[in-house]
């Protein structure tokens, strides 16, 4: 027996010793690394190991030295922006290798990870991928990498602002995308009180960005929700793999002739600074700044109720209401009969009574006369509504955007992360990325970002085979305001519109003494000719009509006098404190709405011995809504009228996913099939399940062939659920349940549909009954082709088909007020049709000799259904065709010298939106107009410096576009910068 232990307790100690000796044991190999062609070394070369966190780069002299724990035989990759990857096996024989990289000349050798949360070959993907690489974001022509965008295949791009565009894919684009997910470093970039994604305004330095994916399609199968029309995942640079310094400066000019100042500077500076003092602790930091004077939104043309789109001005129609010019919509304009009950009530009124409201005697006069004509036979409501004040509508003056709007664009970002190596299989980082800045977008109003801030806080524990991540994104709106609504209250500011002694009332009765001296000068001419009273009284009536021009124009003048000019003193402080003042009493926002989120995923594809590739993963959400009672409906409501006490708390919106996929080989390993499952729950709506399949034969790894079937969803945004906000055109509501049981419109209230239909018959009209607000969902399937001919042709080829079903669209509804009065209301439904699209996309590049490649895609996109919708719901605002063409070489014949030429088309094409006059958008004259441009650069490397000098031009023809309705006209751009890199190689 006592052997029997002594035997054990020997066991014991010997496995236990060979555990220890299993669990630290250390293998380390080192190397040097050189260019297969030049035989120099080469600088930054990423070496890992397959499966782990574990990896370092080489140095200055191409050496590199890496220990790690991992058990032999274990696979290193070797890896490198533009050289091909390789990959050795390393078993304990040798320690010292010498590796020779060749440069990649074969395209389609990417790696993505988008697609399918897994890395895989780009020309294996299930669905459609496109990427822009580290040497795809060095050599675009564009200003920056996110311009660049627009020349991938069927990407769509509204441009808002210099440092603000939307990025879309497969139609409804809008410039505040809500069908687009943007992600960075896998934290969703949305502006939580927005839900949608600000552009790069405060987003990821260039310097610090390793690659774009962009997945066009539904994706909220592996991603939840909102990924309706596609995912844009920006991922940086890590500090182990990519150390050192880096900065890049890029000056030039903007020029667009119809701006305040037609050429003006354009500055971008950054810097990133980036060190691993082992293999286990390493930090980077990014500072970025871009200042220039934007874009300007100037057009002036008509788009009113009663104006002429191309012809309307505000000579010709007294309700003229500007593209661009703010204080003169018709939402808040006022027809001229309107003042007819009070110019009725002044016929009681005595002569001093008169004179103390008006001491010219004008007003007496008046008065005076129609009581003369009524005595005459003609009676005073018949010469007030028919001669002196017709029906008419009225438009106050407006200011132009470039009055109102802060043109000062900027962009102020920070990044810093700290990354620590626990061991080969698990890294911990701490991450944050701060930016502010000034830009300008357009939703049912255009609106300026000033001093904007998003901050975004993550922790993260990674591996090879999960992630553990928690985030926050805080959004502060600065001293941000909505230019429309500053333009309509400054007027109202410096002249009450309403009231005896208001601008309408001014208006109103200088036309009127206007029109009775024409009127009472004719009549008694055409009387004094023989004419009988009443033929009398049409001559008469025609002559004033067709001096009404004059008549308004002097009406005009008359309510304007003393009108605040821009720039004056009086103009300026007046602005200052209408953006002082939150909405609806000023045009200030005040949104501090926070956004967390928690996130993991497990890949248990080696725990299944790889039987099968196993991805499971689960995600928590909350909004914190928080906008002071200014935007958001609160918690506590006011008994009687139903609203939102502004004192009270807000509400916090909490939803959750979870999510498998499963995928296996099959064949020969030449026939993936996958599928995916997710289901999600927000606290106001019904579960959603997004399920996605699709399966890739690859009988050659040179021709791959997709089909899927791809499901999506849209959570309302927390607008559309909560918003409460009183609007020059309407009462804003959310469409949860919450305001029908605060403000009871069912049964009370008229669809304003109905109303326009059959406006002087109320029977007719239909009383609006509530119906449950759902998730928007999308159901698409496509196939593709993605193939290498020759090893110098790449093709890729798609068509898709989608059924959008609780298409989302705006119910406004009208409820009559004991007063006589009534009150309009907005808010959010789901339409009963579904809405069908279908489109297709080629894209062909070409390897020439001596690393000269040619390129290019066309992609068509359009709508086949709109089911029961009206144009303006519909908002599908994509062109037919977009095409671009390519042609560049970044080292020619060796010389350093690189260049890059992209020429992009796109059709013309309608524009629906909130900003768009309800006439010109529902006869679908809101015609975006179709245009080209050019964009080239050229480029030389300086090894001595370590630089890459840059000379580009965007638009460099100089023909002047608009990407989307009431959007500012983009110039064009020219622009020289200087790249220096610590690590760049000869």
């Amino acid at each position: 027996m006592k052997n029997y232990f002594t035997t054990i307790r020997l066991g014991l100690v010997t496995s236990l010793l060979f555990l220890t000796s299993m669990l630290f044991a250390q293998t380390k190999i080192s190397g040097k690394i050189s260019d297969g062609s030049t035989k120099e070394p080469l600088i930054g070369v990423s070496i890992s190991v397959k499966g782990r966190v574990i990896g370092t780069i080489s140095d200055t002299k191409g050496s590199f030295s890496l220990t790690t724990s991992t058990p032999t035989p274990f696979t290193v990759i070797v890896s490198s922006v533009g050289y091909n990857t390789q990959e050795f096996i390393v078993d304990g024989s040798k320690s010292n290798y010498d590796i020779t990289l060749s440069e990649q000349v074969i395209m389609g050798q990417e790696v993505v990870v988008a697609a399918s949360r897994v890395e895989e070959s780009v020309m294996k993907s299930p669905v459609s991928i496109e990427k822009m690489d580290i040497r795809a974001i060095q050599n675009t022509p564009s200003a920056s990498f996110y311009d660049g965008l627009k020349n991938l295949k069927g990407v769509e791009v509204s441009t808002q602002s210099l440092t603000f565009s939307s990025v879309n894919t497969r139609g409804f684009n809008a410039n505040g995308n809500v069908r687009m997910v943007q992600l960075i470093d896998g934290m969703d970039n949305q502006a939580p009180g927005l839900n949608f994604s600000v552009g790069n305004i405060a987003g990821i330095s260039e310097l610090d960005l390793e690659s774009a994916e962009l997945l066009p399609g539904a994706a909220s199968a592996l991603y939840g929700p909102n990924a309706l029309n596609g995912i844009l995942l920006m991922n940086s640079k890590s500090p182990f793999l990519y150390q050192g310094l880096s900065a890049s400066v890029k000056t030039g000019v903007m020029n667009e002739k119809n701006r305040t100042t037609p050429t003006t500077g354009y500055y971008d500076a950054s810097i990133r600074y980036a060190k691993a003092f082992n293999d286990k602790l390493a930090f980077k930091l990014n500072f970025s700044y871009i200042k220039a004077d934007d874009w300007q939104a100037n057009d002036t043309r008509d788009q009113s109720s009663l104006g002429a789109l191309n012809t309307g001005t505000r000579a010709n129609n007294p309700n003229y209401n500007g593209v661009n010019i703010y204080g003169d919509e018709n939402s808040t304009s006022a027809g001229l009969a309107t003042l007819s009950p009070t110019v009725t009530g002044l016929l009681a009124y005595s002569n001093a009574q008169l004179l103390g409201l008006d001491p010219s005697g004008n007003l007496a006069q008046l008065v005076g006369g129609i009581k003369a004509y009524a005595q005459a036979g003609i009676p005073s409501s018949q010469l007030i509504n028919q001669v002196l004040l017709p029906n008419q509508q009225v438009s106050r003056t407006g200011y132009a955007e470039k009055d109102l709007a802060d043109y000062g664009t900027k962009s102020l970002k920070f990044n810093a992360s700290l990354h620590y190596r626990f061991n080969d299989k698990v890294e911990g980082i701490l991450q944050a990325n701060w930016g502010t800045g000034t830009s300008i977008y357009t939703g049912n109003d255009r609106y300026s970002l000033k001093d904007f801030v998003i901050g975004q806080y993550k922790a993260e524990l990674k591996g090879a085979n999960f992630f553990l991540r928690a985030y926050t994104t805080q959004e502060r709106s600065g001293d941000s305001y909505a230019i429309g609504t500053l333009g309509s209250l400054v007027n109202e500011a410096w002249k009450p519109s309403g009231g005896l002694n208001g601008w309408y009332a001014q208006y109103a009765l200088t036309y009127a003494g206007g029109a009775f001296l024409a009127f009472n000068n004719a009549f008694t001419a055409a009387r004094g000719a023989g004419q009988a009273p009443n033929t009398a009284y049409a001559t008469a009536l025609g002559i004033v009509q067709a001096n009404s021009g004059a008549m308004h124009a002097a009406a005009r003048n008359a309510a304007d006098t003393g009108r605040l000019t821009p720039g004056s003193a009086n103009w300026n402080s007046t602005l200052d404190a209408v953006k002082s003042k939150t909405i609806p009493n000023g045009a200030k926002f005040n949104d501090k709405t926070n956004l967390y989120h928690f996130e993991g995923m497990y890949n248990l594809t080696k725990s299944l011995n790889n039987v099968v590739e196993m991805i499971v993963g689960g995600s928590y959400r909350i909004y914190e809504l928080n906008s002071g009672g200014s935007l958001f409906a609160t918690k506590k409501a006011d008994a009687t009228t139903g609203f939102s006490d502004p004192t009270g708390s807000e509400f916090s919106i909490s939803e959750f996913g979870l999510y498998t996929q499963i995928a296996k080989a099959l064949f020969d390993q030449k026939f993936k099939l996958s599928g995916s499952l997710r289901y999600d729950k927000n606290e106001n709506f019904a579960g959603q399940f997004t399920p996605r399949f699709s399966g890739v034969f690859s009988p050659t790894n040179e021709h791959n062939f997709r089909i899927s079937y791809q499901t999506g969803f849209r959570i309302p945004t927390t607008q559309n659920q909560y918003i409460e906000l009183q609007t020059p055109q309407a009462r804003l509501l959310g469409g949860l349940p919450l305001f029908e049981d605060r403000y009871k419109l069912s049964g009370t209230s008229y669809v304003y549909t109905s109303i326009l239909a059959n406006p002087n018959d109320p029977s007719k009209w239909t009383k609006y009954q509530r119906k449950e607000y759902k998730p928007e969902r999308v159901s698409s399937w496509e196939i593709g082709y993605k193939g290498l001919l020759a090893k110098k042709l790449l093709i890729d080829a798609y068509y898709y088909q989608s059924t959008f079903t609780n298409f989302d669209v705006s119910q406004v509804v009208l409820r009559p007020n004991t007063d006589g009065t009534n009150t309009v209301y907005s808010f959010p439904t789901n339409a009963d049709g579904d809405v069908k699209t279908e489109g297709w996309a080629v894209g062909l590049d070409y390897t020439l000799p001596k690393g000269f490649t040619v390129g290019g895609n066309v992609s068509k996109n359009t709508l086949t259904d709109k089911g029961n919708l009206t144009p303006v719901q519909i908002g599908y605002n994509t062109p037919p065709y977009r095409v671009n063409l390519n042609v560049g070489n970044r080292n020619i014949g060796g010389s350093g010298f690189g260049f890059n030429v992209a020429w992009r088309y796109q059709d013309s094409f309608v524009w629906q939106s909130s900003f768009v006059g309800v006439s010109i958008g529902n006869s679908e004259g809101s015609v975006i107009n179709s245009f080209s441009t050019l964009d080239a650069q050229v480029s030389k490397k300086v090894a001595s410096i370590k630089s890459i000098i840059k000379l580009g031009g965007t638009n460099i023809l100089g023909k002047s576009y608009v990407t989307s309705w009431g959007n500012p006209t983009v110039g064009s751009m020219f622009y020289i910068g200087i790249a220096f890199d610590e690590l760049l190689n000869k």
